[in-house]
């Protein structure tokens, strides 16, 4: 049996658990999704996203 939880969903739930749990506060996650939005229009949107990739693949034991 197989499950799929997409990246966005899992990178949330760990957002929450740090705000609910660490004691981020709400502004700081603020900031950081929106420098992500920044990053994703940069010349390092191709690289991250390829590492991310790379990185999921290693997870899921598909990399070859």
């Amino acid at each position: 049996m197989t499950v799929s939880l997409p990246l966005v969903a899992v990178l949330g739930i760990i957002a929450w658990a740090a705000i609910k749990f660490l004691g981020i506060r709400l502004w700081v996650a603020v900031v950081i999704a929106l420098f992500g939005f920044y990053l994703a229009h940069s010349f390092l949107a191709p690289a991250i996203d390829d590492s991310t990739r790379n990185g999921v693949d290693i997870v899921n034991g598909t990399h070859t």
